[in-house]
């Protein structure tokens, strides 16, 4: 396709509409919603995996939008009463549909484009970690609104109905959402639907942790899926008999066959761990994941002081290291815990949002009394438990102060840590010891009321 025709293309089809509609969706999606995008470690734009599935993410709109467009313009002969007379010429019907489905590509792909390198620059210019482990998805994200619209323009030559670019929009939006992966409670992604049915769907779950990804058998299926279904479009789109047209079903039914056989059954084997992302970048004892490197600067001095304070306080019981957990584990389940490290997640907002003597507290409540409530939005833990870190990390450092960063109010706290922190101050020394060693080994165990431990009356 040489520039000229290419310029010609672009000015009487709906294939700029088409590009203009689906980057201005997307953005206003993002930018003009509140959304979890915007919250957290995994937020769009603070790691390359996190923009690139994101934006796979947004599909789920902008896929409907591909196919309904190309539609549209797989109507463009019909409805300009031009189908007799180009079948009549001596050109090919395949260069028409490769010219049609060109520019509508070219279109796409470019709005596409455009709205990963709007997440790309914002990344790059915050994020220490790069890698190429993205690409890979962006890519199948373009060619999954390519074959879309390809798809589109194939069904709308073969049934060219006003009704067509509608229905086909809806149905691809309801098929889109029946086949959806939702961030649900359990540690990946699942879906109402088999595992292997779910992926034919081009979205992807919202993003929920940052050292998830999506496996290679996920990206070769999907292509074969996308590939196929682009082929058959592509034959739609050229043919000019009732049998060609039955014929060019093939594709897309070998497609869907080769990638149910390529795409795991398992969503632990859709979404997995990115190793290279979570390997630890230590400062002596204090580490963080390779995608949080950046933050390491600022929680190494911190970290070290919280150790030693421990040291101070717990003595041979003290953990001896701060890092960063990456365990990936589901809603509604016990943290992750360790006698031997102060346990630290970015998404936790007592650690988020901290910084020097404030991260040192936060950091020695945390080691004084890991966290036991279940997994939430928010891991700031429960009322009880904050007021025990509290207690703890005042006992330590001298002065009961509330912990910042928290869905609990400063009062809040105080209230119910100021009764167990006045019997515990009025003991002896080694009593006192005595109470914080206990409710330590009861943190680390999940067992006992913290609070009542402290303050040495019966649990609740």
């Amino acid at each position: 396709m040489n520039v000229r025709v290419l310029r010609i293309e672009l000015r009487r089809s709906v294939a700029p509409w088409a590009g203009v509609v689906v980057l201005t969706s997307a953005l206003a999606f993002l930018y003009l919603l509140s959304g979890p995008w915007w919250k957290g470690t995994a937020l769009w734009t603070a790691q390359w995996t996190s923009m690139a599935l994101w934006t796979r993410s947004l599909l789920v709109i902008l896929w409907p939008l591909a196919v309904g467009f190309g539609a549209l313009q797989g109507l463009r002969d019909h409805r300009s009463k031009m189908s007799e007379l180009l079948t009549s010429t001596p050109r090919p019907a395949w260069h028409r549909a490769a010219m049609l489905a060109g520019t509508t590509a070219i279109t796409l792909v470019s709005a596409f484009a455009l709205l990963v390198l709007q997440g790309a620059v914002q990344v790059l210019a915050d994020a220490e970690y790069t890698h190429l482990g993205w690409l890979p998805i962006s890519l199948v994200g373009a060619l999954a609104l390519v074959a879309g619209a390809v798809l589109g323009m194939g069904v709308g030559r073969a049934l060219p109905s006003p009704l067509t670019p509608p229905a086909l929009a809806v149905g691809a939006f309801v098929v889109t959402n029946l086949l959806r992966q939702w961030t649900s409670d359990s540690a990946v992604p699942t879906a109402s639907v088999p595992n292997r049915v779910s992926l034919l769907s081009p979205g992807v779950a919202e993003v929920r942790d940052v050292f998830l990804t999506l496996s290679a058998s996920v990206h070769l299926g999907q292509t074969l899926w996308l590939l196929g279904m682009a082929a058959t479009g592509f034959a739609l789109l050229a043919a000019t008999t009732p049998r060609a047209r039955l014929l060019a079903l093939t594709p897309v039914l070998a497609g869907a066959a080769l990638a149910l056989l390529v795409l795991p059954s398992d969503p632990r084997r859709t979404y997995v761990v990115d190793d290279d992302a979570a390997a630890p970048v230590c400062d002596g004892p204090v580490c963080v994941a390779k995608a949080h490197q950046a933050r390491l600067a600022d929680l190494a001095a911190p970290g070290r002081k919280a150790l030693r304070l421990l040291h101070d306080a717990l003595g041979d019981q003290a953990p001896v290291s701060v890092r960063e957990t990456t365990v990936i584990r589901a809603l509604g389940t016990t943290p992750e815990r360790s006698p031997r490290s102060v346990l630290v997640d970015f998404d936790d907002g007592t650690i988020a949002t901290a910084k020097g003597e404030e991260l040192t507290r936060a950091l020695l409540a945390q080691g004084m009394a890991p966290t036991c409530s279940p997994r939430s939005d928010n891991e700031s833990g429960t009322l009880g438990e904050i007021a025990a870190q509290s207690i703890a990390a005042g006992w330590v450092l001298g002065d009961l102060r509330p912990l910042g960063g928290t869905v609990h109010s400063s009062r809040d706290q105080l209230d119910l840590a100021r009764p167990a922190w006045k019997r515990l101050k009025e003991l002896p020394r080694a009593e006192q010891v005595s109470r914080i060693s206990a409710m330590h080994a009861a943190a680390l165990s999940c067992k006992g009321d913290l609070l009542a431990t402290l303050a040495g009356v019966a649990s609740r």
